[in-house]
């Protein structure tokens, strides 16, 4: 499913959410003028679940949690700024642009901006409780824009999605198209199993944790700062 636009957002651009678009495509621009270090940085700022559930583990020694906290702590927001290719920050930064004008006009600037760093930080925690023992580099903004998913799913589940499927592009509302979705990102995170989620290279269960801790705070931030819905023409 590829949205191509909503109704919910009464402006296209927003300030908080163009800029973290922006930040996101800035990082990865400068990803690929590292060539082949890229690996390195990636591997230096990415978030690894063993290193962060080996630090949040209190009985590991007292040296560890001194030497190592910082960076282990701080990956939980650097990885949401990267990406692997072309086709990861495409997708993701098209869900950030279709869904997140509507969701922080309802919030406000300086809300969405810590709700969006909040939704990636309990992306990257529930990757940690699902995966403790795994090694893999987990990078992504999908964590953080689940969040934005899941309070687009409370707060405008009657909003119109143009969405292009198999063969044919098609209008569905929103609690339809985000439920699947949503429905989507937790059959393969059962199917695929806690230990091996990240064996096709998604982290599912980063989207299905980020999705639910959009659902519980989005609407209590949002208050009753909704725009009024426009209409699609067809």
């Amino acid at each position: 499913m590829i949205p191509l636009r909503d109704d919910a957002a009464s402006r296209r651009v927003t300030a908080v959410n163009t800029a973290l678009i922006l930040a996101n495509v800035a990082v990865f621009a400068y990803e690929i003028s590292l060539g082949h270090a890229a690996g390195g940085f990636i591997d230096r700022y990415a978030m690894v679940p063993a290193r962060v559930a080996h630090l949040l583990d209190a009985s590991h020694s007292a040296a560890y949690a001194v030497s190592r906290p910082a960076p282990a702590l701080a990956t939980l927001v650097t990885s949401m700024f990267l990406h692997g290719g072309i086709l990861h920050i495409l997708g993701n930064m098209l869900y950030l642009f279709i869904f997140g004008a509507a969701v922080e006009e309802s919030m406000g600037h300086g809300r969405f901006l810590g709700f969006y760093l909040a939704s990636g930080i309990a992306a990257a925690i529930a990757m940690v409780a699902m995966m403790p023992g795994a090694n893999v580099p987990v990078i992504g903004a999908s964590g953080a824009i689940a969040g934005v998913l899941g309070a687009y799913f409370v707060l405008f589940p009657r909003a119109r999605i143009l969405t292009v499927l198999p063969m044919k592009v098609v209008e569905a509302p929103a609690v339809v198209y985000l439920l699947g979705w949503f429905a989507l990102q937790l059959y393969w995170g059962l199917h695929e199993g806690g230990g091996s989620s990240l064996a096709g290279g998604v982290a599912w269960w980063a989207h299905v944790g980020g999705f639910l801790f959009g659902m519980a705070l989005g609407p209590m931030l949002a208050g009753e700062r909704r725009p009024a819905r426009r209409r699609t023409r067809r």
